[in-house]
């Protein structure tokens, strides 16, 4: 039998009056956070969840996640975590998908939220915040329970979460991460970055979403370390909350990286106390990793995984050992090849480029409710990912771009990310996305889009004839269009299925 939730029984245990939490705020002790989130488990056991049962978790960075998050889990339900941003609709089809029985939401978003549970029939609706007319006070759900109440116990294999991929395949599906994955998914990649008990790890990244559920909240609470939250990303927020919390450990993706190289008053902040920086969710431009640990004097370790693998695939292991711009080696106990469109796997070396597929502890049960999609995600008895890339002969692999996103122009295959990293390499371009558009001689066009920095300046003809310097006739952009901003996924990532539209 195990249960998650032990990770935090185990270090309020070992260190109680450590801090767990530090928010603009205050702080929340290991041992507070264990009895608060006791308190959660009684209520909803009282409410009449029963282990198995699905609780929808719609908060953004604050406290409250952290703690309903351990009390779902205690109370040998799964958890839903849920984007604060979601629409009534959206909010409907997850609880929907899950069969929920309940949803703690955010009191700004609860309207929203409301209107979704009530479409599935969900009843108990509580809202953190200040009382709004549409649910139950979140007080209302939290019950005295007994110091240290038992934890119900739930097998291993026993589903804890169901995290909704983007959708940006079609409509969101929910991925089934069992108990000991996600514990092994915090407990292998922690050892392999050395994450240490005395680390400040920013959380930046929603905890709703995998990266930040998986690589952050529970690989800092497995080690004892304490989570300095940062309820959403703001480039000043974040340079903030580093000085104010010492943060050691910076984990991001790379346009929050982008963000705080290029703030105005980037200088007037003390970062000295970071160590390491992680990077995840896309492939980093080299020029923006090299540039950031030039400018703060730490190494960033590149990462890659997805929804379906509890967050961690491949990491770079070490500072020492690392190879830059590479995702790394697959993690202990885990299988990672390159397959050509046959199911061949491929030989090392760049020019061998194929899709990533992937077997072992970290892979999904499946998509719930779903078996046929599962079937084919897992056809073979590996996850085929969707992500194009190649191992070299050391055994480190490189992503070079998603199946999907592959611009196929005249018969050539055009990568994005190759596009990206000569636009990124411009001095006055902040943010770049590369997409094919309809074409009706060639089949696909190649279109770029940018953001500039702050007091720079470009014209699209200009971009356009620095990309055509430096890349093969076939790959440059004929197309640049200079935004103000680029959309962006609830966890910082460029969204460019909104790109055309934005």
């Amino acid at each position: 039998m195990f249960n998650l939730a032990i990770m935090l029984r185990e270090s309020a245990k070992a260190t109680p009056d450590k801090a767990a939490i530090r928010h603009d705020g205050g702080a929340v002790s290991y041992a507070e956070l264990d009895e608060l989130s006791d308190s959660v488990a009684e209520g909803l056991i009282a409410l009449g969840a029963r282990p198995g049962d699905a609780i929808g978790l719609q908060l953004p960075n604050i406290p409250e996640f952290v703690v309903a998050y351990f009390g779902i889990l205690k109370a040998g339900a799964v958890v839903v975590p849920l984007n604060p941003l979601l629409k009534a609709r959206e909010v409907a089809f997850c609880l929907g998908s899950s069969h929920a029985r309940a949803l703690i939401t955010w009191a700004p978003v609860a309207g929203e939220a409301a209107k979704g549970a009530a479409e599935e029939g969900v009843a108990d609706v509580f809202a953190v915040g200040p009382a709004v007319p549409t649910a139950t006070p979140y007080s209302e759900l939290v019950k005295p329970a007994p110091q240290r109440r038992p934890i119900t116990p739930r097998d291993g294999s026993d589903t804890a979460a169901i995290v909704f991929t983007s959708g940006t395949t079609g409509v969101p599906k929910g991925a089934e991460l069992t108990h000991i994955q996600l514990y092994m998914n915090a407990d292998i990649p922690g050892r392999l970055f050395d994450v240490r008990a005395d680390d400040v790890v920013l959380t930046i990244l929603p905890m709703f979403h995998v990266f930040g559920m998986s690589s952050i909240l529970n690989v800092s609470v497995r080690f004892g370390c304490t989570l300095s939250l940062v309820p959403r990303f703001d480039a000043g927020a974040t340079l903030e909350a580093i000085e104010r919390d010492r943060v050691t450990v910076f984990e991001g993706v790379p346009t929050m990286f982008v963000a705080v190289l290029d703030h105005p008053e980037l200088d007037r902040y003390d970062t000295s106390s970071l160590r390491v920086a992680i990077s995840g969710g896309a492939p980093i431009p080299a020029h923006v990793l090299d540039a950031f640990e030039q400018r703060f004097g730490v190494i960033i370790l590149e990462g890659y995984g997805l929804t379906e693998t509890a967050s961690t695939t491949t990491f770079n292991i070490s500072a020492g050992e690392r190879r830059a711009y590479s995702v790394g080696k697959p993690i202990w106990g885990t299988e990672t090849q390159v397959w050509d469109e046959r199911g061949n796997r491929l030989p090392p070396g760049r020019e061998h480029v194929g899709e990533l597929v992937t077997r072992g502890f970290h892979v999904m049960k499946g998509y719930h409710g779903q078996p046929e999609a599962t079937a084919e995600a897992m056809a073979g008895g590996w996850l085929h990912t969707g992500d194009l890339g190649y191992v070299d002969e050391d055994g480190f692999f490189f992503i070079i771009d998603r199946k999907k996103e592959l611009i196929i122009r005249g018969g050539y295959n055009v990568y994005p990310r190759e596009v990206e990293e000569i636009l990124y390499h411009h001095p006055a371009v902040a943010e770049a996305a590369v997409i094919g558009v309809p074409d009706a001689r060639l089949g696909e066009e190649v279109a770029a889009y940018v953001s500039l920095k702050p007091g720079k300046h470009a014209t699209e003809a200009e971009l356009v004839a620095y990309c055509r310097d430096r890349l093969a006739a076939y790959k440059y952009p004929r197309h640049v269009e200079i935004r103000a901003v680029l959309p962006k996924t609830a966890n910082g990532k460029i969204a460019k299925l909104d790109l055309a539209a934005f």
